[in-house]
């Protein structure tokens, strides 16, 4: 909305054509049954406008495009010979030199994109892949840090502790929820480290191989989401990003545990058979249906999806497990058939209600 001379001009709404479209024959079919006037109809009309060329997009897909195109910058880098070469001349280069260079790197990235989200707050893009430059200098950072201690020292772990420190602070500080994705991930990563560091690199700590130890986890991060994080008034923001990644922690790895069950090694769980572990099967599969379900009566789009998501990955990984092997190969594909179209009118169904709900 903008004042010129006293009046109020309103920003005009940008569609695509189609939307455009049907909205205009909306209005005329409304001004033909004399539901609004002519006058009326050319107001509302001069309101919209097509929208033009998605430049938003582009720039999200750009800068993707950029980060993936340094990624295959570095690896080929070890695919040039004269490059190996040079690269070779750094091997006997200490490693707490390439934990302070990164260090540099991470503070320039970081102080770049902080400048930048001051200066241009509209270009979400380029200042959240500064951010996603800084993040991943930080792990470099942490990472040769943790080559310099011994694995087998309680420091090594408290360097995830750390990392989780920093993370925590720079999103708060330059308000991004990337940077707090990194966060969690870095709070994942330490609770594996410490939690292996304590049996000894074991699989097993309290009588828990990692899978359930992070389906616990998980559903803790998303009960401190829920009831937690709203209290404190700075991790508000992002309550819905710790929402999902907790609920993402706990059904992949509840999935995992529903085929590896909860064994303590690799060799131990090929000596069973898959329906020893059926009860880990049925408890994610219903899990993900009751997520699903409340999601929908609840108008929880976050759970519903995922919940959904995890409910046909677990439905179809039973599937693969007891009957690849037990019947026919026909029959397999025609069930396989069978139950995708029953998924396809389910999934049908739930956009049309979504589609129902917002009109």
């Amino acid at each position: 909305m903008n004042v010129l001379n006293g009046e109020i001009i309103l920003k005009k709404l940008d569609l695509t054509k189609q939307d455009k479209e049907v909205v205009e024959q909306a209005l005329t079919y409304w001004r033909d049954h004399a539901m609004l006037d002519e006058q009326k109809v050319e107001e509302l009309k001069r309101s919209i406008d097509e929208k033009g060329f998605e430049w938003k997009i582009l720039a999200r897909y750009a800068f993707w495009v950029a980060l993936v195109s340094l990624v295959f910058s570095v690896l080929s880098l070890f695919a040039d010979d004269a490059l190996v070469r040079f690269v070779e001349r750094f091997y006997e280069t200490p490693n707490i030199v390439f934990c302070l260079f990164f260090a540099g790197l991470a503070i320039v990235f970081y102080m770049l994109g902080f400048r930048n989200k001051k200066k241009y707050p509209a270009n979400t893009f380029s200042n959240e892949t500064m951010m996603l430059a800084g993040s991943f200098s930080t792990a470099a950072c942490i990472g040769f840090l943790g080559q310099v201690l011994d694995r087998s020292t309680s420091q090594y772990t408290f360097l995830f502790l750390l990392s989780i420190f920093v993370y925590a602070v720079l999103s708060v500080k330059l308000n991004s929820k990337l940077i707090w994705v990194f966060t969690l991930v870095a709070l994942g990563v330490w609770f594996a480290t410490e939690t292996g560091y304590h049996s000894n690199w074991g699989f097993k700590f309290w009588g828990m191989n990692y899978p359930l130890r992070f389906t616990l986890f998980g559903l803790l991060l998303t009960a401190f989401s829920i009831w937690g994080q709203p209290k404190v008034q700075v991790l508000q923001p992002f309550q819905p990003t710790s929402y999902v990644v907790g609920l993402l922690y706990s059904m992949i790895a509840l999935w995992c545990l529903s085929i590896f069950g909860n064994y303590s090694s690799f060799d131990a769980w090929t000596q069973v058979r898959q329906y020893h572990i059926l009860y880990w099967g049925v408890l994610a599969t219903a899990l993900s249906l009751g997520l699903a379900l409340y999601g929908m009566k609840m108008k929880d789009t976050i759970s519903r999806d995922i919940g959904f998501v995890f409910f046909i990955l677990n439905l179809y990984t039973r599937f693969v497990e007891y009957l690849w092997d037990n019947i026919n190969r026909t029959v397999f594909f025609l069930l396989l058939a069978v139950s995708f179209w029953f998924v396809g009118r389910w999934a049908e169904k739930v956009w049309s209600n979504d589609q129902t709900s917002r009109s």
